[in-house]
């Protein structure tokens, strides 16, 4: 299991995150997902509004990855997890609360990604190893 360090996690806060899948076919996918954020020190959270690829290679069987960088200091983390749709319940009314109050639409789910490995994207040696 894969912890997330302080400095990952202000990361995670500061800068925009984008996420990977991949469909049935094995066509990838990337998407921006501003709602990214944590949920505890081995899961991510984020809204799902649209219900694009990124949710359909999810409900496909796609596992996640969440790669997040800081061009000014050239570090970032690749976070590969199993997600885990949630469209009622607590966490989710809490997320889509939350969404209404960012002035966004109620999400059609939240999805939990649950950490398996955490790999370093800074440039050097270590670029692309996993750290977690």
């Amino acid at each position: 299991m894969s912890q997330l360090t302080a400095e990952m996690k202000e990361m995670i806060g500061a800068q925009q995150c984008f996420h990977a899948t991949v469909s049935k076919e094995g066509i990838p996918n990337n998407a921006p997902k501003r709602s990214t954020r944590v949920f505890n020190d081995e899961t991510l959270i984020f809204t799902e509004g649209v219900g694009g690829k990124t949710y359909q290679n999810i409900l496909d069987g796609s596992k996640v990855a969440v790669a997040v960088v800081n061009r000014e200091v050239l570090d970032g983390y690749r976070f590969i997890g199993t997600p885990k749709i949630l469209d009622e319940g607590e966490i989710y009314d809490k997320a889509a609360e939350m969404s209404l109050q960012a002035g966004m639409p109620k999400p059609k789910a939240v999805i939990l990604i649950k950490i398996d490995e955490i790999h370093s994207l800074k440039p050097g040696p270590m670029a692309g190893k996993k750290i977690g």
